[in-house]
């Protein structure tokens, strides 16, 4: 019931009509053998049997077509993965069809790979498996392949986002204020204190400064500074859904240049997109109650639109 192999094999007639019936099992411990049929039968394998006999057993659940076991034999292998024995079981995995065992032997060769390459088993596939090696050496080059593609998207990310709090500081700078600089028509008896960004803030209220005393400006010239708060300006404005309502200066114009521009450019639309993605995936690792307090807060707006900000 338990090896559909064996029972093929015992359904057989008996040759010669001997009422002998043997089953030979080679190649491996007899102890091993023993743990196997032990297992058959009440479906029970110690740590002490898959410490001694882990690899025999996985051959043999193989062999006669025992999942259970091979999937047992499979974590435990994997469990006691060496510098020595890792090339080894990497072949047997294959020739055993066992994919999860092969992938953890993959990845522990390529984590690993200064000082498996020293090792008999790595000098010993080079000669006789030639395929495998090459096998192997794709893997770790996609492997590395992907880690620089996870760590550039990773970078990317924080790009967005540093870019999704500027926008979030810049419609806070608008609408009540923060330290140096707010809105013109919000008195205040004490200049506003610092927000929870405000490392983020602080920046933005630098490049507000800039733009409102750059001299190149002045003259219609600019310069890199006033550049980013004009890009600053045009990507809220990209991603406002309340432009007749908005606090933030130039909103309303940005949106209309748009329009009449019939749309923007295709990366200028991929940034938008991006910087919505993250502030979306910034907002939802946030606590719920912190959530629903900025949704309150986002529909709590003022109505009041707004054109110039104050130097306090």
């Amino acid at each position: 019931m338990v090896s559909p192999v064996l029972d093929n094999i015992m359904e057989k007639p008996v040759k010669h009509g001997s009422s002998e019936r043997v089953i030979p099992i080679l190649g491996v411990p007899c102890d091993a053998v023993s743990a196997f049929i032990k297992y058959l039968y009440d479906s029970m394998c110690t740590e002490e049997q898959m410490e001694k006999y882990g690899i025999h057993l996985l051959v043999l659940s193989h062999v006669y077509l025992v999942p259970q076991l091979k999937q047992r034999c499979s974590r435990g292998v994997s469990q006691r993965l060496t510098v020595e024995n890792v090339v080894d079981v990497l072949q047997l995995a294959r020739l055993c069809d066992a994919p999860d065992l092969y992938l953890k032997c993959l990845k522990q060769v390529t984590a690993r790979f200064k000082a498996v390459e020293q090792t008999e088993g790595w000098k010993f596939m080079q000669e006789h498996d030639p395929w495998l090696e090459l096998h192997i050496l794709r893997f770790m080059d996609e492997a590395e392949s992907r880690k620089k593609r996870r760590w550039r998207q990773r970078k990317e990310q924080r790009l967005y986002l540093q870019l999704s709090d500027g926008l979030e500081c810049l419609e806070h700078i608008c609408r009540e204020g923060c330290t140096t600089v707010g809105p013109y028509d919000v008195e205040t008896a004490k200049k506003p204190s610092p927000c929870d960004k405000y490392a983020t803030c602080q920046g933005v209220q630098m490049l507000i400064k800039h733009l409102v005393l750059c001299k190149r400006r002045a003259s219609g010239v600019g310069c890199c500074r006033c550049n980013r708060m004009w890009q600053l300006l045009r990507l809220h404005s990209s991603i406002c859904d309340h432009p007749d309502s908005c606090r933030v200066p130039l909103c309303r114009q940005f949106k209309w240049k748009a329009q009449q521009k019939m749309g923007e450019d295709a990366k200028w639309k991929l940034l938008v997109k991006k910087v919505c993605s993250a502030k979306a995936m910034s907002s939802l690792s946030l606590p719920k109650r912190k959530r629903e307090e900025e949704l309150k807060e986002t529909m709590g707006r003022t109505a009041n639109a707004l054109k110039t900000f104050r130097l306090y």
